[in-house]
């Protein structure tokens, strides 16, 4: 059999000597064996205790040994008992160069790496280490080495130690069960450090996710601001998101509970791929960077599309109906409407929709369940834009015929039934304004530069084109099927609705501004309140000393 080598050790009562002679395990040569371990692991080695026993013919092997029991406190098989240790090898398994970045982007992006598995904590501590899991200022302050016991408390926990700590056993007498009961408010404590968990089992997986999944220590504004002070960990402001991987049998619990589950596609087994969520067809760490990376853009897209959606139903609501209060009609007659509804649903929604995913989304902190998916910074461009579009269809629709000298389009349609050069200004204007704002749309954060990465997808660029020219030929050639002016309209009139269109794009930087000034000015005020407080504080504590000396 193979296995840990201080378990396997333990079990073993002859081991086979240099000549090939079987001798007496003594104090002394477990010494040896775990200083040979301990090398190995400090070398990041993967230490592996190989061991065998003569059975007699006929003997159970489901027997089971009432003084012998396995780390997990199951009682061990009769067969894997007084064994004979073969010796002790170290597997070097070298981490993929892309794993430490991909934990880097990780760690940028807001997502906690810990690590979870069966080697002996020396070995642990080497390959987090080198991966980037672990950094230096996880270790004791002014030790060098590397290893186990120069970590500081609870960073490093053996699967048997965290199971004592985040059970508890309440005596029958007591009213409790007399069985191990998971303990929230120990787990508590421990989580926020925990980086390491060496030694453990399949089922520390399932605890661990549990708990996490669980905590809801980011209600506890006192402890958090502890963590931050004394330890620099920052604690997610929200329910915990929980991704696990695993490739065995016996990992599917953990993978079913965490609320991502990702399973290995190569060396994975079936139950483990049918429990996860997500399969990585290349067992890469990096993958599930990707995929962290393409999740966000989905969500991103989600917000695009949300953005550019309602500042259009904004507009074009008000639109239709101040114009028929005014003149009983809509300027923007339905088949129009159709035509914006399908610009705005089908080809607007595959054209933000399909932004290539970039690195900078991994820059930005997770996204909290309870948030809105419409920031504030989206209300802003949404009202911003939209009631720019208004005033300009305003000015338009009550002051263009004086303004440019054309008849009204309400008097147009009564007297002559004709579609009118007036209301297909309004309607060619307020669809242009709609596709120079769908680049403004791009972006959710109020980015200075909003043609940036444009060009890298081909499909918007393709749509916005496609919608450009159909624009183009609707209004010149549509006649009364698109219910415009027969002929189209002149070049002024052109040059008009194209100005006011790429109005959007000067009004979105105006946009900016503005939020940044009144998100400045709120900060400052905010500011401005805690310092107050905190000098009422301080003056009434001096006065209190002062009567005190009294």
């Amino acid at each position: 059999t193979k296995g840990a080598q201080e378990v396997l050790l333990m079990r073993c009562t002859k081991y086979i000597g240099a000549g090939g002679d079987l001798l007496d395990v003594t104090p002394e040569v477990i010494e040896e064996f775990k200083n040979h371990s301990h090398a190995y692991s400090r070398r990041g080695m993967r230490n592996l205790g190989l061991a065998y026993a003569d059975l007699p013919v006929g003997f159970n092997l489901e027997a089971i040994s009432s003084t012998v029991k396995n780390p997990d406190g199951s009682d061990a098989f009769e067969a894997e008992t007084n064994m004979v240790a073969v010796g002790l090898v170290g597997i070097e398994d070298p981490l993929r160069p892309e794993v430490p970045p991909a934990i880097e982007k990780c760690y940028v992006a807001g997502i906690d790496v810990r690590m979870v598995t069966g080697d002996n904590p020396n070995t642990a501590v080497s390959i987090s280490y080198q991966a980037g899991i672990l950094r230096d200022f996880h270790f004791l302050d002014g030790t060098t080495e590397r290893v186990a016991s120069n970590l500081k408390q609870n960073v490093l926990m053996t699967g048997d130690d965290f199971r004592k700590k985040v059970y508890r056993i309440t005596p029958e007498e007591e009213g409790g069960t007399g069985k191990p009961e998971f303990d929230q408010g120990a787990f508590d404590k421990i989580w926020p450090h925990l980086r390491v968990l060496a030694r453990s089992s399949p089922d520390d997986k399932l605890t661990l996710a549990h708990g996490l999944n669980q905590s809801t220590l980011f209600a506890d504004k006192t402890v958090c601001h502890k963590l931050k002070k004394e330890d620099g960990i920052s604690i997610f402001p929200d329910r915990q998101v929980i991704a696990m991987t695993g490739d065995g049998t016996n990992d599917a619990p953990a993978l079913k509970r965490a609320d991502i589950g990702f399973a290995m596609g190569i060396s994975g087994t079936q139950i483990a791929k049918d429990a996860a969520d997500i399969i990585l067809l290349d067992d890469n760490f990096a993958s599930i960077v990707t995929a962290a990376k393409w999740g966000r853009n989905i969500y991103a897209s989600l917000q695009k599309f949300l953005q550019f959606q309602l500042t259009v139903n904004i507009a074009a609501v008000v639109t239709a109906l101040t114009g028929a209060f005014a003149y009983q009609t809509s300027p923007l007659a339905a088949i129009q409407l159709l035509w914006v509804n399908l610009l705005m649903d089908s080809l607007a929604s595959l054209a933000l929709a399909s932004e290539p995913p970039v690195d900078e989304l991994l820059e930005k902190p997770p996204v909290n369940r309870t948030d809105h998916m419409i920031t504030k910074r989206m209300w802003a461009n949404m009202l911003g834009q939209a009631g720019y579009q208004i005033i300009v269809v305003m000015v338009l629709l009550f002051a263009g015929p004086e303004l440019l000298g054309i008849p009204p389009g309400h008097e147009v349609e009564d007297e002559t039934g004709d579609d009118s050069v007036h209301y297909t200004l309004i309607f060619n204007s307020f669809v242009w304004m709609q596709l120079f704002n769908e680049i403004n749309c791009r972006n959710l954060k109020g980015e200075f530069n909003v043609f940036k990465g444009m060009l890298n997808n081909p499909i918007f660029c393709g749509i916005l084109l496609g919608t450009s020219v159909l624009q183009v030929l609707i209004v010149q050639f549509g006649g009364h099927a698109m219910a415009v002016a027969v002929g189209g309209l002149p070049a002024g009139y052109w040059g008009l609705s194209l100005a006011l269109g790429a109005g959007s794009l000067p009004v979105q930087q105006l946009i900016n501004v503005i939020f940044h000034l009144g998100v400045n000015s709120k900060r400052r005020w905010r500011q401005n309140q805690r310092y107050k407080r905190e000098l009422a504080l301080t003056v009434q504590h001096t006065d209190g000393t002062h009567l005190h000396n009294d």
